[in-house]
């Protein structure tokens, strides 16, 4: 009687702890629909990237075709086809709109943070860990930002993030060793469709140094490990070949030298390549939350030369290493190329900080304070950015709102703070991220016109007789493409090209840009302010009127005859 009773005792504890488990991941999927779907179609879609993707995968559309990206009419070859596809997806489900573009990276920012939420559940067997963790995840600022953006990184770092959390189910289940190892391999192949071989060579770099020092590499010499290698390779490499066989040399010379190798070794945006990009990158871009992650990389990083880290601390550890040495040694740095490691941060610090609330320890209150204090700062930098670029301050009486409303917000955290009240505290900090979206996105119709070509695109479309081909400053091209459905040609007097080329012709010297306008006895353009400069000096000596129709934003709507 009394070993039934246990087992009963046990069942009821067990079945409570998943009815637990199930009220967290609903709560989850709530937040995420709200805090990473809602609002993504008031914005229209931005420049340079967004509208790259976006017309993309219009434009494979038109050539029906699922496998052969293209640009400008025709094939480009800077990313694999897997993101294009999966905006093509949201393009047929919820129409051209920026909702359908950024419908699947919201998505996959969701299932995001319920892989985190599940890693921390079986490495930690913790729900506040399992919980925090997604929660940090969610609501830090380069998460947030790129879940609601049309970019390949939110599927990328997914991707690789299943990855890991199937090898770490793999390696601490001994049950789920093979489906762990064959599901590791089936996402790596994904990652590689979505961003290239990265995809595959920093999981498997990852495991590989964890399993040697843990003494367990044999771990990896087994049949289901060479089952998913082989069916990684079915998945991931026909459409290699394919590209290969089809484009050859064109290919493999844009892909691999030009948007890999080169990017290594040269830098396309020279003011980042700097040694503390990354490092700062990695904090700030992890706000609200960075005190809470330099503590724990500073606690796990000291657990480990004590050799006092636990096996998943070791695991974490290892996961940011290897994705920041490998994109500190290229010479492109872009924050995105690092966010496959902002999982590993979140994970890090939620079990950091769950620890430390159970042990008491005082540094809780010190680690709030000092996050509250960032989140303070907020309504400070709204003043300041009001002074500094008043073309993106809405009225002043919306603005006076939401300045009051952020106001009224961190006064009630710093509240909760110093009284002591430890997570609605971290509640706090989560909705902060969050609430200055919503807020800013009152103010689109005054934000809009300075991120997207769309308002000026619609200006020049509904009031002119628009024929022949569009002049375009360099970052406003794709967006002029995608909007208009014309044709364009770059004004790009002594710059350079795409750090990829286009297929589009490159005005970039004054006889150029005067035998072009020679061609088309009325012609139309959306540029930036140099270029504007340089079409007011150039025309009147080559025989050309040139007239200002609008500025929308930073664009200059301009309309060229000949005298």
């Amino acid at each position: 009687m009394r070993c039934r009773g246990i087992s009963l005792v046990e069942s009821y504890l067990e079945s409570s702890k998943e009815r637990f488990s199930l009220r967290h991941i609903t709560l989850l999927i709530l937040l995420g629909i709200v805090i990473l779907f809602c609002g993504n179609n008031v914005l229209p879609l931005t420049n340079p990237d967004e509208v790259f993707y976006a017309e993309t995968a219009k434009e494979m559309a038109q050539h029906a075709t699922w496998t052969t990206p293209y640009i400008f009419d025709q094939p480009q070859f800077e990313k694999p086809v897997l993101t294009y596809d999966f905006i093509r997806v949201g393009f047929l489900l919820f129409g051209d709109s920026p909702f359908g573009a950024r419908f699947f990276p919201a998505v996959f920012g969701l299932l995001g943070v319920l892989a985190v939420y599940l890693m921390a559940r079986w490495a930690c067997q913790d729900e506040k860990k399992a919980f925090l963790s997604a929660v940090i995840l969610m609501t830090s600022a380069l998460y947030f930002g790129l879940s609601r953006t049309a970019f390949t990184d939110m599927l990328f770092t997914v991707f690789i993030l299943l990855t890991l959390l199937a090898f770490y189910a793999a390696y601490e289940r001994p049950a789920w060793k093979t489906s762990g190892l064959i599901l590791f391999h089936v996402f790596a192949a994904l990652a590689v469709l979505t961003k290239g071989p990265l995809g595959y060579l920093l999981p498997i770099l990852i495991i590989v140094i964890f399993l040697l020092i843990r003494r367990k590499i044999d771990f990896l010499f087994s049949r289901a490990f060479g089952v998913g290698a082989i069916i990684f390779l079915v998945l991931a490499l026909p459409w290699y070949l394919l590209m290969i066989n089809r484009y050859g040399g064109g290919f493999i010379q844009e892909f691999f030298y030009n948007d890999h190798w080169r990017r290594l070794i040269e830098a396309e945006h020279s003011k980042n390549d700097k040694w503390y990009f990354y490092p700062a990158s990695m904090l700030g871009c992890m706000f609200p939350w960075i005190c809470l992650v330099a503590v724990s990389l500073w606690g796990a990083g000291k657990a480990w030369t004590q050799k006092k880290a636990s096996a998943f601390q070791q695991f974490l550890l290892i996961w940011i290493v290897v994705v920041f040495v490998t994109f500190q040694v290229a010479h492109s740095k872009l924050v995105s190329y690092i966010f496959p490691l902002f999982p590993a941060m979140a994970l890090l610090a939620a079990d950091d900080f769950v620890d430390r609330v159970n042990r008491g320890c005082r540094s809780v209150f010190t680690m709030t304070v000092i996050t509250w204090a960032c989140c303070a700062f907020i309504p400070v930098v709204f003043l300041i950015a009001a002074v500094k670029y008043p073309m993106y301050v809405p009225s002043k009486s919306l603005f006076l709102i939401i300045l009051g409303v952020e106001f009224v917000f961190v006064c009630v955290t710093g509240l909760f703070v110093f009284q002591k009240k430890t997570w609605l505290s971290v509640g706090s900090f989560a909705i902060q991220l969050p609430l200055v979206f919503f807020l800013v996105l009152m103010a689109h119709e005054s934000i809009g016109p300075y991120v997207s070509t769309q308002p000026a695109v619609k200006y020049l479309m509904q009031g002119h007789d628009v024929q022949g081909k569009i002049i375009c400053s360099k970052f406003f091209a794709r967006g002029v493409k995608y909007f208009s459905g014309k044709e364009v040609v770059l004004m790009n007097i002594n710059s350079p090209n795409f750090f990829s080329p286009h297929p589009i012709l490159d005005l970039n010297t004054d006889e150029k840009l005067a035998g072009f306008l020679r061609s088309q006895s009325v012609t139309y353009g959306i540029l930036n302010n140099h270029a504007w400069e340089d079409l007011k000096r150039i025309c009147p000596s080559n025989g050309f009127n040139v007239e200002l129709l609008k500025r929308v934003g930073d664009e200059h709507v301009v309309k060229v005859t000949s005298k």
